[in-house]
Order: structure tokens, then sequence, then C-alpha cells
């Protein structure tokens, strides 16, 4: 059995250099095209000021209007087109690093788990919202 304590792992690789992966990820009017686990969720809204001390925060939405939420957080790190790490408001981290290979960049996500839902779920779950970013940058 998984301990609550371990963290959890995503990646990708982009074929787009790091400047280009950077500015969509963390640009709002990308994220409001992009942050989505599956097709009957979207974010409509997203506020994003990316340096140490910044916070942000994503309107994540079912697009039936049956629930929303808000993802949001801290800055506690920001190396620009290196790193990008953060602690959401329930206090867990995450961690973002982006390595530039030959045109193309490796994106890999660590991040706490939280308690109520199992280990796996979050991982699919973030893994989707990795899958649907590399798809968006990809095709622009």
């Amino acid at each position: 059995m998984e301990s609550p304590a371990q963290k959890i792992t995503v990646q990708t690789e982009i074929q787009a250099p790091v400047e280009k992966v950077w500015e969509m990820f963390s640009g709002p009017e990308h994220i409001t095209q992009w942050n989505a686990a599956s097709d009957d969720w979207h974010s409509p809204h997203a506020e994003n000021d990316l340096r140490p001390g910044g916070s942000f925060k994503t309107l994540m939405a079912a697009r039936d209007g049956s629930y929303s939420f808000d993802f949001a957080g801290e800055y506690v790190a920001v190396e620009e087109h290196r790193l990008i790490e953060y602690n959401l408001g329930d206090g867990r981290n995450v961690k973002l690093e982006f390595t530039s290979g030959d045109g193309s960049t490796k994106l890999v996500e660590t991040f706490d788990p939280e308690r109520t839902n199992p280990i796996e779920m979050q991982q699919n779950g973030w893994q989707s919202i990795l899958d649907n970013f590399k798809k968006y940058v990809e095709s622009h």
C-alpha cells in the first residue's frame, strides 16, 4: 500500500522549444485552452503572477455547470525556462522541471498527493492534463 506522503510524478516530451513551452504553460490566455483532464471539464478563467511570492488561480469547471473549484496557490521558486515550484492552498507542494533538448522540451511534474482520491486516480488526472498541454503546444 502506498503512503499518502509519497510524491507522484507525471511527465511528457513536447516537440517545441522550451521558450514556447514555458509561455504556453504560464500564460493565462493559454492555460484556459489546455487545463482540463477530460473533455467534460474546462478552465474558463485563469490568473497568473509567475514570480516567487506571486499567486495563481484557475477556475476548473464541469462543462455542464454541475461543479467547479479554484485551483490556486503561491509560487515558491521560479527559474525561467527551468523550474516552477508552488504550494497549493492546502499546503501540498508541486514542482515542474523543464529540460530543453534539441528542439524539444521534457516536462516533469512532481506533486504531493491529496488524501481523498486514490494515488492512481490522481496520477492519471494530472497526466491527462499534461497530455492535453502537449497536444495544445504542438498544435499551435
